[in-house]
């Protein structure tokens, strides 16, 4: 039937194929994004850009952001049975002793936010944040818990949270991808699940960015190939596939002809947007960025730019804060990583007034228990382990209140006490702030009408400014 289906508009003479066909026959001439353009929200959202800096791993949000001083005075003795009853963890006995913040923290801005201390810059943006303690997850080991967090389902197969952002909003980039993606740490347990499109078109993935070199591979020509031969190369090839695509009216083909056509666009773009030479030496001081070496500061600095040029989501991963040994060198190290950057990033769109219209969303999966994790015989000590009880979250800008601090856990940092709020809550807001409504953005699939949120999630109105 699905067959059926899409050959019925082939045969009618009216195909979707050439429907496809004529759109990107027309967008060639313009240099538009062919495949995905721009479409209206479903009510005026005040982000129109995302750039999600994913802590993956899972800091330490009691030695960050969520300060427990009942936690330094009960170092070393068990935690309450009653606290940790019918909880599971992925490395530690559920009756360990509990570990004390590893940090000082302070009050910061007109708000008084409590930061840590190894957290200085974002102490000086926290009046532009609003810091979330109270999240939740139901996954706690990284893999299923990542792509949860970008899915919505805890197993790979499902659209991404930029794939539905781009489904909803479409693309305003011409000669860049609408969803990047970038990794600054040592990998991504999740893999390329947390950026793929699902059962969504496959224009709708993300595409991967290195963060040195051509940001794609292949993306210059090998020797021997000249102008005129790549570009009587490619006008054969998008022929054929215009021809196929009038044929046989598959969408897939309508992504290759117009994955062929940004590439072309791509050799001329992606060097533009990584050389940072025309940027000042003050805001590569902000950012603490060395335009030669890959870093998370580059990537963010990569990222502003790509905002300004219509890039609708840009993931940037840091892979490194599994901190299941020595809680307090990872957070010290990771901090000295990020911390100056990611501050930098709010500041920088606050001047250059992109701050409103650009949503930063700055976490990990889940969080790390108040309990103790030791075993000599892996090598670890004073660690802790994963928690997706609770953990904290910030964003900034996009239509989130900026200078607060919303929900609060209990005095051990176990349970969230006062506004809960799940991951597909967070899912639910982010995309209220984009102007999408998380129950109307569906896609039909398999016989139903799937969303982001499957069939949970609420808005979190005390969030939106």
């Amino acid at each position: 039937m699905e067959r059926s289906r899409r050959y019925f508009f082939r045969d009618c003479g009216v195909g979707l194929g050439k429907a496809a066909l004529a759109s990107l026959l027309v967008g060639s001439a313009s240099h538009a994004n062919t495949t995905l353009p721009p479409k209206k929200p479903h009510f005026a959202g005040k982000a129109k850009a995302v750039i999600h800096l994913f802590m993956a791993g899972a800091p330490s949000q009691l030695d960050l952001f969520d300060y427990k001083p009942q936690l330094a005075k009960l170092e070393g003795k068990p935690i309450p049975p009653e606290v940790i009853k019918g909880q599971r963890y992925a490395f530690i006995r559920s009756d360990a002793a509990v570990l004390g913040p590893r940090f000082k923290f302070a009050k910061h801005g007109k708000s008084g936010t409590v930061i840590s201390e190894v957290l200085p810059h974002i102490a000086k943006v926290v009046d532009d944040i609003c810091l979330v303690r109270s999240v939740t997850t139901d996954q706690f080991n990284h893999a299923p818990a990542q792509i949860f967090l970008n899915t919505g389902f805890s197993q790979p197969g499902r659209p991404s949270f930029g794939s539905w952002v781009l489904y909803g909003l479409g693309s305003e980039a011409k000669d860049l991808p609408a969803f990047v993606v970038m990794s600054t740490g040592s990998g991504i347990s999740g893999g390329s699940a947390n950026w793929s499109s699902g059962f969504l078109p496959t224009t709708y993935t993300g595409t991967r960015f290195r963060n040195a070199g051509d940001p794609i591979l292949n993306l210059t020509n090998p020797p021997g190939v000249d102008e005129k031969l790549q570009k009587d190369t490619l006008d054969l090839v998008g022929e054929l596939n215009r021809k196929h695509l009038a044929d046989v009216g598959d969408p897939e083909i309508a992504t290759r002809i117009a994955q062929y056509e940004m590439a072309a666009r791509l050799q001329t773009s992606a060097p533009e947007l990584m050389d940072l030479k025309k940027e000042t030496k003050e805001t590569l001081d902000l950012y603490g960025c060395d335009p030669a070496k890959p870093s998370f500061a580059r990537a963010c600095l990569i990222a502003r730019r790509l905002v300004e040029r219509g890039v609708r989501y840009i993931n940037i991963y840091h892979e490194g804060w599994d901190a299941h040994s020595d809680v307090a060198g990872n957070s010290k190290n990771n901090c000295k990583t990020t911390d100056q950057a990611s501050a930098a990033l709010v500041a920088d769109l606050k001047r250059r007034g992109m701050l409103d219209s650009t949503l930063v969303v700055w976490g990990g999966e889940f969080g790390r228990t108040p309990m103790v994790e030791s075993n000599p015989t892996l090598g670890r000590s004073l660690g802790r382990d994963h928690h997706p009880q609770s953990y904290s979250m910030w964003l900034a800008g996009g239509g989130i209140k900026p200078g607060m601090s919303y929900g609060q856990t209990d005095d051990l940092g176990f349970h969230v006490v006062e506004n809960k709020v799940h991951v597909h809550d967070l899912q639910a807001t982010i995309l209220h702030a984009l102007g999408l409504d998380h129950e109307r953005l569906t896609y039909r699939h398999a016989g139903r009408d799937f969303r982001l949120t499957d069939v949970h999630g609420t808005v979190v109105k005390a969030l939106l400014a």
